[in-house]
């Protein structure tokens, strides 16, 4: 039977000790409470169901979140490191204070309404405050993507998933698996339009790193990831057989890419770069860092800073890969073929690469009709 006593605080606290089961206990402010809760745990513990839910009661998500950044995060990949860092700020307003035990379906599907409905902003240079950022087609103001609120909530379930499963926290399911998620949309289909490749070209020649151009010719060339680019170290450069190996990927598959004339030719302008550190194997260096080890050259802030002064704030530079992608269909390259050189792992993932293809049947289409 469980024990129900009153504390020196005027609640009321249920113990249960059984034979076979961890000491389990709750408290309550009013005994019938503590009663009914008594009565059910035995219940559940006489049927082997019992679940101990005073862990998941207890912890905050804030703490709870704190734990996941310093244990899970560090695990994972340099990239989404950064991306699960941006993803748990809105988290941790929004349910920082609550139990996890309390987070429900119902809280969740209200996160999800509430930033798909955020509107996104920037700064006003001439009031110093921030403005909403409007869509140039419709002249209404920008939401946040869809795209981002799965990234976030993706985090919040294997947050829960961790919890249940390593934690043993006694949370019985995870919110956010019965919850609707949002469309993934469209992928990006953003190319290099007239004479934009030159123009970029041109900047990046006077960029007084000439590692930044080299990235940008190596990306165009090989389809590579921004990631993949500037992770890679010397031994991995085979100029002669005109190859890169990549041992870590996004998908973690290794591959080979082959490398084009273009290709080997920035390659061997890169290995041959004179301010390389003898010491140092990375094919694109940065800086040495507060510890004194040289890591992988950062250009995003530059590469931001020049397609912005150029008027192309809406290229991104993962559309490089796209652009390199698109070019391989377009020459005549097989699906099986440009999924060795780019590295996706399926075809269903180059299916929106396929439509340049229905476009060149046109002219096919023409000639065929004037035979």
């Amino acid at each position: 039977m469980a024990t129900i006593v009153k504390t020196p605080a005027g609640k009321w606290k249920a113990v249960i000790r059984k034979h076979g089961w961890p000491t389990a206990s709750k408290t309550f402010r009013v005994q019938k409470d503590a009663l009914t809760w008594a009565r059910r745990a035995e219940d559940e513990m006489e049927r082997g169901v019992f679940i101990d839910r005073s862990h998941s009661e207890r912890l905050t998500f804030d703490k709870a979140l704190s734990r996941y950044l310093s244990e899970v995060v560090p695990t994972k990949k340099p990239a989404t490191q950064e991306t699960d860092k941006y993803c748990a700020v809105p988290l941790k307003a929004y349910f920082g204070k609550y139990s996890l035990a309390a987070i429900s379906p119902d809280l969740v599907a209200g996160y999800r309404d509430m930033r798909l409905a955020t509107p996104l902003e920037r700064m006003d240079r001439a009031t110093g405050k921030p403005s909403p950022l409007l869509d140039p087609a419709t002249g209404k103001p920008r939401t946040l993507s869809a795209n981002t609120v799965r990234l976030e909530l993706a985090l919040l379930s294997h947050l829960f998933n961790t919890a249940i499963r390593e934690w043993r926290l006694g949370l019985v399911r995870n919110p956010v698996s019965g919850i609707r998620k949002p469309s993934p949309g469209e992928g990006r289909d953003r190319r290099l339009r007239g004479n934009e490749e030159a123009r970029l070209r041109e900047a990046l020649a006077s960029h007084s790193n000439p590692m930044l151009g080299w990235i940008f010719d190596i990306a165009l060339e090989t389809g590579m990831r921004s990631g993949e680019i500037a992770g890679l170290h010397m031994h991995q450069v085979d100029v002669q057989r005109r190859v890169v190996r990549l041992t870590v990927t996004k998908n973690e598959s290794a591959r080979t890419v082959p490398l084009t004339l273009r290709a080997a030719d920035v390659f061997t302008q890169a290995l041959n770069n004179p301010t390389r550190p003898e010491d140092c194997d990375l094919v694109f260096f940065g800086e040495p860092g507060r510890d004194g080890k040289r890591r992988p050259y950062t250009f995003s802030k530059v590469w931001s800073g020049i397609k912005t002064s150029l008027g192309l704030g809406d290229l991104h530079f993962h559309d490089l890969r796209h652009e390199a992608v698109s070019r391989l269909v377009e020459a005549g390259f097989s699906d099986q073929e440009v999924s060795a050189i780019s590295g996706h792992k399926s075809m269903q993932m180059l299916k929106r690469y396929t439509h340049l293809r229905a476009e060149d049947l046109v002219e096919k289409l023409d000639s065929v009709k004037r035979k």
